[in-house]
């Protein structure tokens, strides 16, 4: 005897707890059997698989217009729509004052610059002197160049840092375009026993490093060092025969041109 289907056995009651996604299909599952075989079963096995048939193909095109539909995000996001803004496509504004305020600005980001270096660079891209002085004399104005601060904070820096004298600060700042009445009031902040205490510490550094050497070459090292620094001749010797008498160097036959 033909055992009759029942769709519960498999899911053990939980058809339909799904929104109805496992419970539309029970149906054909609870025919009768004396229906096999019949005209209606049949038919009710071809309209069956129509259905399903019909059922795959919206499901095909829905499913293909879902893809294409996820797809354009990421067209629009990789791509995006046209813009017509010359900055946003990382292209220069027309405008020669525009292209000269922009080109300064990102030079002056994180590192101060001279007004002569600024107007360097914008000669360097072609832009118009009169574009550049204008540009120039407002950032001067609001104070986003300041050629006086600059020479301080220079020879500060680079005093206490590296150990400079007042000529070579003098000289690099002449390099980067600063004028002479602002590098002279700048560097005259450095007195001469400012110079020699600096001097002295240069020395006493690098002496362990010439021991072992003859007297004569030592000297000439350390005050050689000392001159590359901008340190004056006469000074420079003066620490250098200290230094070394201290520890226990005969210097009475060294002049003060032993250079």
């Amino acid at each position: 005897m033909t055992r009759r289907t029942d769709w519960a056995e498999y899911t053990d009651g939980s058809a339909g707890t799904s929104d109805g996604a496992y419970g539309a299909p029970a149906a054909p599952y609870e025919t009768e059997p004396s229906a096999v075989g019949s005209p209606d079963a049949d038919e009710a096995r071809r309209g069956d698989g129509e259905a399903r048939r019909e059922g795959g193909r919206a499901r095909a095109k829905g499913g293909g217009r879902r893809r294409r539909g996820r797809a354009e995000p990421f067209a629009e996001e990789d791509g995006g729509a046209p813009s017509s803004s010359r900055a946003e496509k990382g292209e220069p504004p027309r405008d020669p004052v525009e292209q000269a305020r922009a080109i300064c600005l990102r030079l002056l980001t994180g590192t101060p610059r001279t007004r002569s270096q600024l107007a360097d660079a914008l000669r360097k891209r072609e832009i118009p002197d009169e574009a550049a002085e204008e540009v120039l004399s407002r950032f001067e104005e609001v104070g986003l160049i300041n050629d006086s601060a600059f020479a301080q904070a220079w020879v500060e820096s680079r005093h206490h840092g590296r150990g400079l004298a007042r000529r070579a600060l003098a000289r690099e700042l002449r390099t980067k375009g600063v004028d002479n009445t602002l590098i002279d009031a700048a560097v005259s902040r450095l007195d001469s026993e400012q110079e020699e205490e600096t001097a002295r510490e240069l020395v006493a550094r690098k002496l362990r490093a010439t021991r072992g050497l003859d007297r004569d070459k030592r000297l000439r090292r350390l005050a050689g060092m000392l001159a590359r620094k901008g340190y004056p001749e006469g000074m420079a010797l003066r620490v250098v025969r200290r230094a070394l008498e201290e520890e226990g160097e005969d210097t009475e036959l060294l002049g003060e041109d032993g250079f």
